[in-house]
């Protein structure tokens, strides 16, 4: 193990989160808020952290996936740590657990709170906790690649343990560059979105907060109705923006080159916009009587099915109280989510077909066991290690999702409760139904609750591996 490698990343970790929150310190100045000064002192310490940190430079830079799932792994949770310390030592969130639970949902960009009136935060905390979603949006270590001079061949292994989705692929040849696209598109997405926002009559710091957990899939909000007082139309470019941050941003990059023939040759493009499309008709039928007219009917499951597919979870209505069918839809949606290499969570639409498409050659295998079948995807044969991977990630997902709702049951709350508040974390949508739907909060789950909620949203935005392999004591076995 690389100790003084998986050091050096980590100060690096502290350094960045420094530069993040000079932002909402700066909202705290313009507005003139007392709550500024607790930005301060924690800038100051990780600044120095990392200035130590980096004054120990590493002279062994070899980097294996090991390391790499280990330095990521560490990097979220001191990130998390760290963040939570704003809210709590400012007492807008009196409890270091509960900060942290909200932080935690902040960068995995799950959106779940603990907050029962978020319009009682002061702007910069506001401004802090919608900015964490879009921080961990696309990854912060996926940042540093773009920025930092790295160089060595472990670059691609913190891309890799960061990144969401069954394999994770350059772009261009060099990591680094890779990075970079990455990110200007993911900047480009949240000015244009900001833009429109400013067009259509939200005040800039709204615009900014609400492109934020729009564009990192996050959804936090500055009101307590969430979406359910803005106007038709800044509704409908959120939707937009969700929708465009569920898909891959591959796509996005085959676009710019002028490549669109390959870009809409993606069948997981094709089966999301599908499931889009389909799911909204549906709930649109089966909702028809709760609204004045089908326009609306058709508003409001478009931006519910967009947010819950995406995991992002804002809400514009109160959808615990739309018919069964219509819920079990959502769920289903939210277990799902959107596609790899997008800045949702959840279980992906390509291990979807992944899966069905291996199930397929199964049944074909035992109809004729001579036939050789490979699964393929897009035009090409996958990879052995491909369809492996996800079936392993399919059988680590059950077994962490069945041990969570029995631990979640000893709060004594009804099934509904239990079974979406993990659905809710595990995949990082943050919204349930129950007593943790729209009109609630996880403010009623104990402790320990939280905390193993907590570690649902950091293993479902890190895809299971990163986190079991820190977890597991073999990694730290010499």
């Amino acid at each position: 193990m690389n100790y003084s490698m998986i050091r050096y990343i980590l100060c690096r970790v502290l350094e960045f989160e420094a530069l993040f929150m000079s932002l909402p310190c700066l909202v705290g100045i313009i507005y003139r808020e007392k709550s500024t000064i607790f930005f301060a002192p924690i800038m100051a310490v990780c600044f120095v952290i990392s200035l130590i940190g980096r004054h120990f430079k590493p002279k062994n830079k070899v980097f294996y996936a090991k390391e790499g799932f280990v330095s990521v792994s560490l990097s979220w949770i001191i990130l998390s740590l760290v963040g939570a310390l704003p809210f709590y030592l400012s007492g807008e969130i009196p409890s270091y657990t509960d900060a942290l639970f909200e932080t935690v949902s902040g960068f995995t960009t799950t959106g779940a709170t603990i907050l029962t009136d978020v319009e009682a935060l002061s702007r910069s905390m506001q401004f802090w906790r919608c900015f964490t979603h879009w921080i961990g949006g696309m990854g912060v270590l996926v940042l540093i690649l773009a920025v930092l001079p790295l160089s060595g061949s472990y670059n691609m292994h913190l891309m890799r343990a960061e990144s969401p989705g069954p394999s994770v692929g350059k772009l261009v040849p060099r990591v680094k560059t890779t990075a970079m696209i990455l990110y200007g598109i993911y900047i480009a997405i949240t000015v244009l979105g900001t833009i429109a926002l400013l067009i259509a009559g939200l005040p800039l710091y709204d615009a900014l907060t609400l492109t934020f957990s729009a564009v990192g899939t996050g959804g936090f909000g500055l009101l307590n109705s969430s979406l359910g007082s803005y106007s038709f139309a800044v509704r409908n470019i959120l939707t937009a923006l969700m929708f465009m941050c569920g898909i891959n941003f591959q796509i996005f990059y085959l676009l710019l080159i002028r490549k669109p023939k390959e870009a809409l040759a993606s069948e997981e493009l094709r089966y999301y916009v599908g499931i889009v499309i389909i799911a909204t008709l549906l709930i649109m039928y089966d909702t028809r009587g709760f609204f004045e007219s089908i326009s609306q009917s058709f508003h409001h499951s478009l931006l519910q099915v967009t947010s819950i597919i995406t995991t992002t979870g804002f809400a514009s209505v109160n959808y615990d109280a739309w018919p069964e069918f219509s819920k079990t839809i959502l769920i289903m949606l939210s277990l799902l989510g959107a596609c790899a290499g997008s800045t949702s969570g959840g279980f992906k639409v390509s291990r979807l077909i992944i899966m069905f498409r291996s199930i397929k050659n199964e049944i074909s295998y035992v109809i004729h066991p001579r036939g050789i079948r490979k699964v393929h995807m897009d035009g090409h044969v996958l990879e052995n290690s491909v369809t492996k991977s996800v079936q392993v990630y399919a059988m680590l997902y059950v077994l962490i999702f069945i041990g969570s709702i029995l631990l979640i049951s000893l709060n004594e709350f009804d099934f509904m409760t239990n079974v979406t508040a993990v659905a809710a974390c595990f995949n990082n949508v943050g919204a349930g139904f129950s007593k943790v739907g729209p009109s609630g909060s996880f403010s009623v789950l104990s402790a320990l609750s939280k905390y193993v909620l907590i570690f649902d949203m950091l293993v479902g935005r890190l895809e299971l591996l990163p986190i079991i392999v820190l977890l597991s004591p073999r990694t730290w076995k010499k």
